[in-house]
């Protein structure tokens, strides 16, 4: 059974750091694009970075660019995204999400076939 599961969300002042974590398991991840999404209340589903496993590409949002960093560890299985500072309009639930390979990196969260539960991220001000 395919299995994403992120961890590492929490509450955190303005302007500090978080990392989250998303451990892949149930199969083969190595020709896979993992991405990260976030969703606030009321709000759709926003592209915040991706990765792929194999060339070690990175991929980001205009809201987080400079100030988020996507990376793996293949021995773990695992991505991260490293949040630097943090501000209000942050606050959202984090999901990790899986697809196969495709030559550019879809930003569009219904092509993402694998999904985590989520992380719940709140920045305070």
């Amino acid at each position: 059974q395919v299995q994403l599961v992120e961890s590492g969300g929490g509450l955190v002042q303005a302007g500090g750091s978080l990392r989250l974590s998303c451990a892949a398991s149930g199969r083969t991840f190595s020709n896979y694009i993992m991405a990260w999404f976030r969703q606030a209340p009321g709000k759709e589903r926003e592209f915040v970075a991706a990765t792929t496993w194999t060339g070690g590409n990175t991929y980001y949002g205009d809201s987080v660019k400079g100030r988020f960093t996507v990376s793996r560890d293949n021995a773990k299985n695992t991505v991260y995204l490293q949040m630097n500072s943090l501000n209000f309009v942050d606050t959202a639930v984090y999901y990790c999400a899986a697809r196969g390979f495709t030559a550019t990196i879809p930003r569009e969260p219904s092509v993402y076939a694998i999904w985590g539960q989520g992380t719940q991220v709140t920045v305070s001000s």
